[in-house]
């Protein structure tokens, strides 16, 4: 087949798009030879993808080449497209049991006569060559349901130079001219295809393995907030804009109390409604001032209003609660409402219509920035509370001003998600927070805040401790740098 002929004849293909593929046809019998030559960054790439793209998953490679990449990733079911006929005759041969289609991306045809939606869909490296980069993103659109995430990979325009250079001394392989673009110039691209950016990562800035030095270096050294924009990969994970202004969810309202006695019937009394159906479910926690009779005492007194569930917290910890409780929860959208009720009930409808319009993922509550009562946070835990906001800003990738807000609220699905793959962080979390923000990042959930009116408790005590509890966000920060940037 000549090369006119894999591009569809409908479309008129440039001398730069023939030229690529040219260039690709030419060059097959050489990609083995330049990939073990440059095993230390392929290995990496790929690991990082894979980090990003959980194993099983439905996924699509647009520009696959001989579908190396694709096959690390180990789909449930792959499809691969590239326009060159010897790669992807190549791919057949190497991984029958995975789909490869010769077509052009950036044909509508192409994309037209393939089946989806997929839950991911990676562009690594050819989105470089592209013409009509925004154009064919929107194509795209129709191959993606509302929880597709979009992963691309590109060289940083800085290594330009660099590459160049590689070039000459014959320490990567040729290829034609590409598009070297800003990460501003993408995200600018991916807002007018309708598609938002949830994570932006740069890696490799060593991309060789120097005796273990290049690993090290990659691996703790790179990820460094100002140190990584000068890495050679930029990864880009992104979802279609979409909502869904009608769409009605039913709520658990999960509410863990130990000691909280006083709050229990306040927490039905000013609880408004919302969604199309709702349960709060209280998860006591071996009180010794009848917070659990108080509990049992509210379900009968308000059982013909509320749908009301009472739990005994055998384990200990918020975190322990929160997942007896949601493990109980029938609700299309779980929610947490800490017992103090320093976060008013009366606000939760905001946090809910959130979810169900489409709008976010995951919710999290800020209690810094609204005017806060007196006495409702210390001096002492709100500056610690600024200091480690900006970290795990960084580490999730996301602006969190307040990450130990009890208020956090997230589809049952996507927790249910976050289930299948907790052992890749483990039972670290007694606070319940971050096992659920850490687990949003991990499953590339669009995070957003919504700050909270803040009051100081009307009965009981903090449970708190701001010197223990200090010293375990100190070893959540290095545990979720090991976790999350650190691969």
């Amino acid at each position: 087949m000549c090369t006119r002929d894999v591009i569809d004849a409908k479309q008129t293909p440039s001398p730069r798009k023939l030229n690529f593929l040219q260039h690709t046809e030419e060059t097959i019998g050489e990609q083995a030879y330049w990939r073990t030559v440059n095993s230390a960054y392929y290995d990496e790439d790929r690991a990082f993808v894979r980090f990003l793209i959980p194993r099983q998953k439905r996924v699509l490679e647009l520009g696959c080449g001989c579908g190396d990449l694709l096959a690390a990733l180990e789909p449930g079911y792959g499809v691969g497209i590239d326009f060159s006929t010897g790669a992807i005759e190549r791919a057949k041969s190497q991984f029958p049991n995975l789909n490869f289609i010769v077509g052009d991306v950036e044909d509508a045809n192409t994309l037209s006569a393939i089946e989806g939606p997929f839950d991911y869909i990676v562009v690594s490296d050819t989105i470089g060559m592209f013409e009509r980069i925004d154009e064919t993103l929107r194509m795209v659109h129709r191959l993606c349901s509302p929880e597709t995430r979009l992963v691309i990979s590109y060289y940083s325009h800085l290594w330009e130079p660099v590459l160049k250079i590689g070039e000459i001394l014959k320490l990567k392989s040729k290829q034609p001219p590409i598009n070297y673009f800003a990460t501003a110039d993408f995200l600018n691209l991916m807002d007018l295809a309708d598609f938002e950016v949830i994570r932006h990562e740069q890696r490799q800035l060593l991309p060789r393995k120097l005796l273990g030095l290049g690993t090290f270096v990659n691996r703790f050294i790179a990820p460094l907030p100002g140190i990584r924009r000068l890495c050679l990969r930029t990864y880009l994970v992104g979802r279609p804009i979409r909502q869904f202004p009608d769409r009605k969810l039913s709520a658990s309202i999960v509410i863990p109390c130990r000691n909280e006695r006083g709050n229990i019937e306040s927490a039905i009394t000013r609880m408004p409604r919302f969604g199309s159906q709702q349960e709060i479910i209280f998860v006591e926690g071996n009180s010794v001032d009848g917070t659990f009779e108080e509990c049992e005492r509210v379900r009968e007194k308000y059982k013909d209003q509320w749908q009301i569930k009472v739990m005994k917290q055998e384990g200990k910890g918020k975190g322990d609660a929160v997942r007896k409780g949601f493990a109980h929860a029938t609700g299309d959208v779980l929610m947490i409402l800490d017992a103090d009720l320093t976060m008013p009930p009366e606000e939760l409808p905001r946090y809910h219509s959130i979810i169900e319009i489409g709008k976010a993922d995951f919710v999290n509550g800020t209690r810094l920035v609204y005017p806060m009562e007196d006495e409702a946070m210390r001096r002492l835990n709100f500056l610690a509370n600024r200091t480690f906001a900006y970290i795990f800003s960084y580490l999730v990738n996301t602006r969190l001003t307040d990450t130990l807000c009890g208020t956090k609220v997230l589809r049952r699905d996507h927790y249910e998600a976050l289930i299948r793959e907790r052992s890749y962080f483990g039972n670290f979390d007694p606070f319940g927070d971050f096992d659920l923000i850490f687990g949003a990042a991990k499953q590339n959930l669009k995070m957003i805040e919504t700050p909270v009116h803040y009051k100081a408790r009307t009965f009981g005590e903090t449970q708190i401790s701001r010197f223990r509890d200090g010293w375990l966000l100190l070893k959540m920060v290095l545990f979720a740098y090991r976790k999350l940037k650190a691969i």
